[in-house]
């Protein structure tokens, strides 16, 4: 499956003339992104307290996440947050979207 899924993304990035902006396996650009997230997720969220369960984990979660998005300052976007720069983008490229890539066609 893992397989079928990496070759339907990279078809929909091809018909999209999208280059891909992962590494090759194995290399230390493939996963560095989503591992500094994951790090900031546990080091500011879940290792901070105790848990009575996983339902308090999930709702904490949407809240990080929408935090991470909405109001986060983050230094590689030059001190604004992901949804202004989601915006601006949107705003200064008119027609031109997000394109969502699902492996089933």
């Amino acid at each position: 499956l893992t397989q079928y899924v990496s070759i339907v993304y990279n078809e929909r990035l091809a018909e999209h003339k999208i280059a891909a902006s992962t590494g090759t396996v194995g290399d230390s650009y493939d996963n560095a992104l989503a591992e500094n997230v994951n790090g900031s997720y546990k080091n500011e969220l879940i290792h901070t307290r105790r848990w009575d369960d996983v339902v308090a984990v999930e709702i904490a979660t949407f809240e990080w996440v929408t935090w991470w998005n909405e109001s986060r300052l983050h230094q590689g976007l030059g001190y604004r947050t992901p949804a202004e720069v989601e915006s601006e983008f949107s705003k200064n490229n008119p027609g031109q979207e997000i394109i969502e890539i699902k492996a089933n066609t």
